[in-house]
């Protein structure tokens, strides 16, 4: 079986307290966009358990790769027999798009139809909250309104089939604690909770990212990404997560033509999202 595991941006992202268990309380919008990962689970025929990636190369230990350990929360609850997983990268890594998040998740829902276990949504959702905060979100891949630590979802009025999303993907990293480490929490003056009460077009001032200063000051050239999409007429941009992917929203009918080297770039025409049962056409620039 094959599944196209999709990415998310963030529409806003505010950093409000610290939590005594380390982490911390977040307040965010996630949006699916489809950009894909393609997945694919068949029953192992040699009665072990394997795991391949071919695409973008994914840094550590192949072990730890969410796909497997997906795999293991499933194979230790219900006795599943060994798989083979074979996972192709396209969603970039490091880069606040949840790629990872999504390919651990997607593997739980192929798990579930490939073995027929009848689990529903609330049941995927304690397992995906077991591989990672923003996991449980794919599971429904609907626009939310997410809290805590990214992983308690409220649902959202939010519809972007009338842009045009420009994603700019550095080629470099940002190191998520690092992140952390410039920001001081505190509770917005507006949540974006609310952003569905708010037209497009006013929230350069109202959604903000609270890890953009930080993360500007280090890696001045994501800014800049920000700053070209502006320039080129977005009528928002920001950096999704903790970076270093960037997006731009333009008119549906807009032109992009503006470069940025060293950068992957994928022009999004505006549609409802939906989960592929094909493989997706990806418009590159």
């Amino acid at each position: 079986m094959i599944v196209f595991p999709n990415c998310k941006i963030n529409l806003g992202l505010n950093v409000v307290a610290k939590r005594s268990d380390g982490y911390h309380d977040l307040e965010t919008v996630f949006y699916p966009l489809p950009l894909h990962d393609v997945l694919e689970i068949v029953p192992a025929s040699d009665l072990s358990v394997s795991f391949q990636s071919t695409g973008l190369p994914i840094p550590g230990d192949p072990g730890e790769n969410l796909c497997l350990k997906a795999f293991r929360l499933m194979e230790n609850e219900f006795h599943i027999p060994p798989v083979k997983i074979h996972l192709h990268k396209i969603i970039p890594m490091g880069a606040g798009l949840g790629g990872g998040s999504s390919d651990g998740t997607f593997t739980l829902k192929l798990l579930n139809d490939l073995f027929s276990l009848g689990l529903d949504d609330e049941r995927l959702y304690d397992f995906a909250r077991q591989l990672g905060s923003d996991c449980s979100f794919f599971i429904t891949n609907r626009p939310v309104f997410a809290s805590g630590k990214g992983d308690r979802f409220l649902p959202v009025n939010i519809d972007l089939s009338g842009c045009r999303i420009v994603l700019v993907v550095p080629s470099f990293h940002v190191n998520t604690a690092s992140a952390f480490a410039g920001i001081t929490p505190a509770v917005p003056v507006r949540s974006v909770r609310n952003i569905s009460e708010v037209p497009v077009e006013e929230w350069r001032d109202f959604l903000i990212n609270d890890f953009e200063k930080s993360v500007f000051e280090i890696f001045p050239g994501i800014g800049e990404i920000k700053k070209r999409l502006y320039d080129s007429g977005a009528v928002y941009a920001s950096m999704t997560g903790s970076g270093s992917a960037v997006f731009g929203l333009f008119s549906a009918d807009s032109e992009i033509c503006d470069e940025y080297p060293g950068c992957a770039v994928w022009q999004i025409p505006g549609s409802r999202f939906q989960v592929p049962m094909s493989i997706p056409p990806v418009v590159t620039a």
